[in-house]
């Protein structure tokens, strides 16, 4: 029996072998660059998926859990280091923290070391949302990825960090 898996079919029979630890054995398993990278791009768009609905549930949309989160676990930050943390533009960026400032989750203060400058910190309401948010969130990407054991976890992190490391090196080879 298959199933499709984003437009991949994967044979049910053998995800169960994999899932078990066994070795896929089929000798016409694609291992080529392009295979991987199609493979890779599906995973991180199923991952994603399940991320964004665990997000929406929790009444927020990515950016802002994003914004949040990194104030939880960074404290404050100026504007543009959260942008550059979390990949917005500049414009981008203030608009967010506009909005969350209006919803009174975070607020700008002065610089203690550059008048020029603004941080942008949790206010107590803001940090009560956010922690039950990110353990919430923390919960369910743990059901996403209980398919994999933690050794598998690390081994998988280690390899993503592996390509990624070279991919971006590769694209600054050029510049």
């Amino acid at each position: 029996m298959c199933q499709n898996y984003l437009d991949i079919k994967i044979d049910v029979a053998t995800m169960k072998r994999i899932h078990a630890g066994e070795a896929e054995s089929d000798p016409k398993s694609n291992a080529s660059a392009t295979h991987v990278w199609l493979v890779l791009s599906k995973a991180a768009r199923a991952v994603e998926q399940n991320a964004t609905n665990s997000v929406s549930g929790l009444g927020l949309g990515l950016t802002d859990f994003a914004i949040l989160e990194v104030l939880l676990h960074k404290g404050a930050q100026t504007v543009n280091a959260i942008g550059k943390k979390i990949l917005l533009t500049s414009g981008s960026i203030t608009t967010a923290i506009d909005r969350l400032e209006s919803r009174k989750l975070v607020a700008r203060t002065p610089h203690p070391e550059d008048q020029r400058a603004r941080l942008v910190q949790l206010t107590a309401q803001g940090k009560g949302l956010i922690e039950d948010a990110f353990r919430q969130h923390a919960l369910d990407m743990e059901q996403t990825m209980a398919v994999l054991t933690p050794n598998e976890r690390v081994e998988l992190t280690r390899l993503l960090k592996k390509v990624g490391i070279f991919a971006a090196a590769r694209l600054n080879e050029g510049t």
